[in-house]
């Protein structure tokens, strides 16, 4: 039988979850390859940046600093001390309800801190260039595997092969990890894109995240450091298939037009600071989480509308379940009993996450005013009740 290079852990995907996950398990001890069918875009120049930005939650941030990504993180966060949702539904695109969740309530903490995803990937690839157990092969993807009693042997797209104790599968919403296990994955399609790109602006925000309601779906300023000298934000427009692509065609003073009115001019006339991106909007979840020697987490486990800042610190909390499961028994990771017992500490709370943030969307989509107002009032109902607010507040955290 040929030998083949051996790892601890082989981690698919090189996007933000991967990389943090491998700079995880290697600060953990363990042997970790790392691999990702495209070379990291660490600019935002470049043609493949991802021009989308992270805002990593508190118990996110915790995982960071263990796998000792946090120190490099920091000097480049914009802390998010309060999250200000927007009704606009009315007659004309003005603010009618405004409600202000401020993190101070709850915690002597912002709720998190904001990064461009493109500088994430910058500092985490310089992270792992650092790390002696890991190795990081970007260009390189994953073409089959084949699993044993003692480990999976997995064929890479260079023609060489691994053998890993566990296969953690990090590579994305239409994961070929998850496909090569044949496990099945739920979608739920809603006609919606969404456009991601970064402005400036004259108002401040003053370390205040805005999203804003009207239909088609929330449009979401999140603070970002100064650019220019100009405050800045980075925004997540969410609508409808068609209305989005038009948006993503339109001449840039156009398109600046009709973002500032979108805004509700509440931070002055918006200037456009990179290239709009668009992507489809989609719920998903993985029937399970786990299969023969392999575990699920991220998108290749779960995709959620951007909405409430939920997708990348669900997929740091698998993260945080596996490590810990690893952790504790190091000699068995990959074995059945860890891996079911992920899928069974995770699947409950991520069905339930896919679910509530499924329908914030849609509630957020609502085109007939009735329903618009109806939503209105139980934006202003629940922000009242201030047992209710700091409960919504914690769970949103992923707090206790």
């Amino acid at each position: 039988m040929m030998a083949h290079d051996a790892t601890d852990i082989l981690i698919c995907g090189g996007g933000v979850a991967g990389l943090t996950a491998a700079s995880a398990f290697g600060a953990a001890g363990f042997r970790v390859t790392c691999i990702d069918p495209a070379p990291p875009v660490t600019s935002d120049a470049d043609a493949g940046a991802d021009l989308r930005s992270t805002a990593f939650l508190q118990p996110s941030v915790r995982v960071l600093k263990a796998a000792g990504l946090w120190d490099r993180l920091a000097p480049f966060a914009t802390p998010l001390q309060v999250m200000r949702i927007v009704d606009a539904g009315g007659a004309a695109p003005v603010a009618r309800v405004t409600r202000d969740f401020d993190a101070a309530e709850i915690s002597d903490q912002p709720f998190g801190w904001n990064l461009p995803n493109w500088l994430l990937r910058r500092e985490m690839v310089a992270r792992l260039a650092g790390m002696p157990g890991v190795d990081f092969r970007p260009g390189t993807g994953f073409a089959g595997m084949v699993t044993r009693d003692a480990g999976a042997i997995v064929a890479l797209t260079d023609g060489s092969r691994l053998r890993a104790r566990m296969v953690v599968a990090a590579d994305g919403r239409g994961s070929p990890v998850r496909e090569a296990l044949g496990i099945a994955a739920r979608t739920i399609r809603y006609g919606q894109k969404a456009l991601a790109f970064a402005v400036t602006h004259p108002i401040p925000h003053g370390n205040v995240s805005t999203e804003i309601h009207r239909s088609g779906g929330p449009f979401t300023l999140v603070p970002l450091p100064d650019r220019d000298g100009l405050p800045s934000s980075a925004v997540v427009w969410m609508e409808r298939g068609p209305e989005a692509e038009r948006l993503a065609a339109l001449p840039v003073a156009e398109f600046e037009a009709d973002m500032t009115a979108r805004s509700c001019g509440l931070f002055g006339p918006l200037t456009l600071a990179t290239r709009r991106q668009i992507w489809p909007m989609i719920s998903q979840i993985a029937a399970r989480l786990h299969g023969p020697r392999s575990a699920l987490i991220a998108e290749a486990a779960h995709v959620v509308p951007p909405i409430g800042a939920q997708g990348l610190n669900m997929s740091l909390a698998d993260l945080r379940v596996l490590l810990e499961l690893a952790s504790a028994a190091p000699d068995r990771i990959g074995e059945r009993a860890m891996l079911t017992a992920y899928h069974r500490r995770r699947w409950p709370e991520l069905q339930a996450r896919v679910a509530g943030i499924d329908l914030l969307n849609r509630a957020s989509m609502l085109a007939p005013r009735p329903l618009r107002d109806l939503r209105a009032g139980a934006l202003s109902a629940l922000s009242s009740l201030a047992p209710l607010r700091k409960t919504l507040m914690r769970a949103g955290l992923g707090l206790r």
